[in-house]
């Protein structure tokens, strides 16, 4: 058995101009801004606290183990799987990569496959929620724009409405159910981390570092590198694909974003697996992938075409730089 998602980024939406809406309660928004200020608070704290010696390798260890499930959760899951389709799982795999994104605290598998999808429907036009460009492009106005498109729409009282953007998401009992105990997910994604840094250390001072480190300032990085490809990736970087909107690459956001930050291929060819296209483009998430291709867990993978990536170029000579490309005879 495989489940995929049923609509994809352009299909099966809401007709322009239609975007879509629902009401966020001010006690949502409330909890929205306690989950962005502690960790971000966090970051803040931890040059001293390295500096002071709270920071072991274990710390180190277990942020990495950390930023990897959460960080390929994030990418490979609530992204390339059930908001494109990039590829097909079982249920078990499908379940797996929803606990590894709810992990990042980043809100539950329908809400987020909700914003994405619609993202991509109002790209950097009048209802996207996220565009750094619906100010103006006077530098104040891009100022503002990135503020927005970076944490503060997260805020915003209108949200997507999960009914129109992601009902197959919705309607999946598997994410329901995740959906209804995502509070025991995000205490478990805090407290596994402190948990192992006390049992590995055996001591309460460990627990405390590693619950500091592997969770909270964890979930900061992740946040912010995620925002980052609404906000910098919008903003600045290079254009190499032709499409409807400001999308670009950023290279040195491309490790840390588990190769999310080649946005430009991304918007240009949204359901594709593997965004880092070109030779040296390093893609984690499609290394990911690909893993779990060999190993028979997904299927119907959706890896580029070179000859159809070739034709969204804005440079047609960085065609040798593809992929598996091959020079027509």
């Amino acid at each position: 058995m495989t489940v995929s998602p049923d609509i994809e980024a352009n299909d099966a939406l809401p007709a322009e101009g239609t975007p879509g809406t629902q009401f966020q309660p001010m006690s949502m928004r409330i909890t929205i801004g306690f989950f962005v200020a502690i960790p971000f608070f966090a970051v803040i704290a931890a040059i001293p606290m390295a500096w002071g010696g709270w920071l072991s390798w274990v710390d180190v260890a277990l942020f990495i183990l950390f930023w990897a499930i959460t960080g390929l959760g994030i990418t490979v899951g609530y992204h390339r799987f059930f908001t494109h389709g990039s590829f097909k799982a079982g249920r078990g795999i499908k379940i797996m990569l929803a606990v590894m994104g709810s992990y990042a605290l980043e809100g539950s598998v329908s809400q987020w496959v909700a914003d994405h999808r619609k993202h991509h429907k109002f790209s950097d036009v009048e209802g996207d929620p996220h565009s750094p460009w619906l100010e103006g492009d006077v530098k104040f106005a891009v100022l503002k724009g990135f503020w927005h498109s970076h944490t503060g729409w997260l805020f915003d009282k209108e949200q997507t409405s999960v009914k129109q953007y992601a009902p197959d998401i919705d309607a999946d009992p598997d994410l329901q159910l995740l959906s209804k105990y995502y509070p025991a997910l995000v205490v478990g994604s805090l407290l596994i981390p402190a948990v192992l840094g006390g049992l590995i250390t055996w001591s309460f001072a460990g627990a405390i570092s590693a619950f500091f480190w592997a969770g909270l300032f964890r979930v900061a990085f992740i946040h912010h590198v995620t925002w980052s490809i609404n906000s910098v990736c919008h903003i600045w970087g290079k254009r190499t694909f032709k499409s409807r909107d400001k999308s670009t690459n950023v290279w040195w956001l491309a490790i840390p974003s588990f190769g999310e930050s080649w946005h430009s291929l991304h918007h240009a060819e949204p359901t594709s697996a593997r965004h880092g296209v070109l030779k040296g483009q390093v893609d984690l998430s499609a290394v990911f992938i690909r893993t779990l291709e060999v190993l028979k867990l997904v299927n119907d993978v959706r890896w580029p075409k070179p000859e159809r990536v070739e034709r969204k170029l804005v440079d047609p000579s960085l065609a040798p730089r593809i992929r598996g490309y091959k020079k027509a005879a």
